[in-house]
């Protein structure tokens, strides 16, 4: 079922993110090359925005390694028999799509039909304001594209649901969002090793 969309030309901004987008080991190896040099993605640069590049540099390399898809998983991406593109509104300085471009990769490997793309954010500013998080342009935000028919099938992100609610949870016991839960939602990432975003994931694939 598609995804309602506010304006029509959804269609010519996913075309142009598309001109603009890099594979996935492009864009592993641009963020690694923006780490040696201290930078990150996106028109602000700044001390803390290279460090958390740096950061996921190191945790992109980590779950690389370490996400693992079961048996089962791989029997239902195996039946999407359809070609299908996903693709990743993102930042490299973006914390919580360290964890998540890792399992979006292992996901697409594991299927031809898959088409994996990362494009940033702040290069596609129009695309990313069809894909709003409570009004916010949160990242990383994943479009699922069925180019055939150009529909948008659903949309993921910017973390797992019970991520969503330890940041959530945070913000209403504290009345905003103090530095520690950077460090809170990455232990909660190392623990869930992806598979909460693999299974989310699979629940929008369109499946038969």
């Amino acid at each position: 079922m598609a995804i309602p969309t506010t304006e029509t030309n959804v269609t010519k901004l996913i075309e142009k993110a598309l001109s603009q987008a890099v594979s996935y080991e492009d864009y592993r190896a641009m963020v690694n090359q923006l780490a040696l040099e201290g930078k990150s993605t996106g028109p602000e640069q700044t001390e803390a925005l290279a460090n958390y590049t740096m950061l996921n540099d190191r945790r992109m390399k980590r779950f690389d390694k370490t996400v693992k898809v079961s048996a089962e998983d791989e029997a239902t991406i195996a039946k999407l028999d359809k070609k299908i593109q996903l693709i990743l509104l993102t930042e490299s300085w973006c914390g919580d799509a360290a964890p998540a471009l890792p399992v979006i990769n292992k996901i697409a490997q594991l299927n031809d039909n898959i088409d994996f793309k990362v494009v940033l954010r702040d290069e596609n500013i129009g695309l990313m304001n069809q894909f709003l998080t409570n009004g916010g342009m949160s990242i990383p935000k994943l479009i699922f594209w069925d180019a055939e028919n150009q529909e948008v099938l659903a949309d993921w992100g910017p973390r797992p649901k019970l991520a969503a609610k330890l940041v959530a949870d945070h913000k209403e016991k504290h009345g905003q969002l103090l530095p520690e839960i950077k460090e809170e939602i990455q232990q909660w990432y190392n623990k869930d090793k992806g598979q909460s975003t693999l299974k989310e994931i699979l629940t929008r694939l369109p499946l038969k």
